[in-house]
């Protein structure tokens, strides 16, 4: 009897899942890729204003403000807990995975950036017959400070949240 029931349960969740799901209507995913794309296209202009110059490359690019991993996380996280409920398995795992990515960001990659700037210019130095002489610069601006971590993660967050509402809105039109 218990077989049974947990075998329609199954059944149920899985037909509802796959009958009623395609990626397009994927709001956690969804809510995750537009945060990314606002958080890259905001590097753009945040490198303009602290540079005075207009880098594309700050779209495809790694670090800066606001840090893209921190809004793509918290962005699914949060659209996870808000679609799903904030108690379940599927909220805690996006949200662990957050906070190791956003304490990647800030601590492990921003300490390897550090180091990357000070190897660059030991190699700088070195006299023009050296073999590292010639070598290519190791890229820099790997990580995060923590106001770019916390910028991205606020920024996630208002995406998941605005998104929430649009599709509560729609849902009942």
């Amino acid at each position: 009897m218990m077989n049974q029931d947990a075998e329609a349960s199954s059944s149920t969740t899985t037909s509802h899942y796959s009958s009623s799901s395609s990626i397009l209507s994927n709001y956690p995913l969804l809510a995750a890729l537009l945060s990314f794309i606002l958080a890259q296209t905001i590097k753009v202009f945040t490198s303009w204003y602290r540079d005075r110059r207009w880098d594309l490359k700050q779209l495809v690019g790694s670090g800066g403000m606001p840090s893209s991993h921190s809004a793509t996380v918290t962005a699914l996280a949060a659209a996870i807990g808000l679609q799903e409920g904030f108690g379940g398995s599927m909220f805690a795992i996006s949200l662990v995975i957050a906070c190791v990515v956003m304490y990647d960001a800030f601590g492990v990659r921003l300490q390897a950036g550090r180091q990357a700037e000070v190897l660059n210019q030991i190699v700088y130095e070195l006299p023009a017959e050296h073999p590292l002489a010639e070598s290519r610069p190791l890229r820099e601006l790997l990580g995060h400070t923590p106001p770019q971590v916390i910028a991205g993660a606020v920024l996630g967050l208002t995406t998941a949240s605005i998104a929430y509402l649009i599709v509560m809105a729609r849902s009942r039109a």
